[in-house]
């Protein structure tokens, strides 16, 4: 695995836990407004952290940190995700995973197999322009549409989110996402904002008036809908 970062507190990447964040490097997707473009387009060997140093790391905080958030890029892309993830729940710890759901049958073994406690899902759009924001010619939403249906249908708590950026999410937009996670657990729209590490620069986040208005639209379908990140 390529890890090339380790946040060693967070108490906003997994609810209501104190936790450590494991990044991991390589994605299948080129979100444009990605936060992450260093860990997506141009990963540099130099920057890895040997696995054996984020596991002497959690052993010297077990009884101080509550879990283990594991992010990307998309970390079920990850060679030996599973070994480093039993290794990590060895020693104690709970595992959130972030995905952007397009390796459905890795996600759905994971959780068959209790290796995870919660999962963050990305949906980055409607469908009908899902191919558009995540930067391809085009993508078959099959697994996609899998992993949703594998985390709503199944026992461990999830959350859905999508980071709402001006030139690429509009009005019909939100009611289409609405009705594809109609009875969700949890959605969060979250505000855009410019990291300095984007793939594509220049893109611009909605006020919260607009952000209000989109989260008035999906909690039609999305009940316990809220906003996160915004000012």
């Amino acid at each position: 695995m390529n890890v090339q970062g380790l946040q060693k507190l967070t108490l906003l990447d997994y609810p209501g836990k104190v936790a450590c964040t494991v990044f991991l490097a390589g994605c299948n997707f080129r979100c444009p407004f990605c936060h992450n473009a260093s860990l997506v387009t141009r990963i540099d060997p130099k920057n890895d952290i040997p696995e054996q140093d984020v596991l002497k790391f959690l052993k010297k905080r077990r009884g101080m940190l509550d879990g283990v958030c594991i992010t990307g890029g998309e970390p079920l892309l990850a060679p030996g995700l599973e070994t480093f993830i039993r290794e990590i729940r060895a020693m104690g710890y709970l595992v959130k995973l972030d995905t952007n759901g397009s390796s459905s049958a890795r996600l759905e073994s994971l959780v068959e197999k209790g290796l995870v406690d919660y999962v963050a899902m990305d949906i980055k759009n409607s469908p009908a322009k899902y191919a558009q924001t995540i930067g391809l010619g085009e993508y078959d939403l099959e697994n996609v549409k899998k992993s949703i249906k594998c985390l709503m249908e199944g026992q461990i708590p999830y959350e859905f989110r999508t980071t709402v950026v001006r030139e690429f999410h509009k009005r019909e937009d939100f009611e289409e996402i609405g009705r594809w996670l109609c009875g969700a657990e949890n959605y969060y729209l979250q505000g855009f904002v410019d990291s300095g590490d984007l793939i594509r620069p220049g893109l611009r986040g909605y006020t919260r008036e607009i952000m209000e208005q989109a989260l008035e639209i999906v909690k039609k379908y999305v009940p316990n809908a809220q906003l996160r990140g915004i000012e």
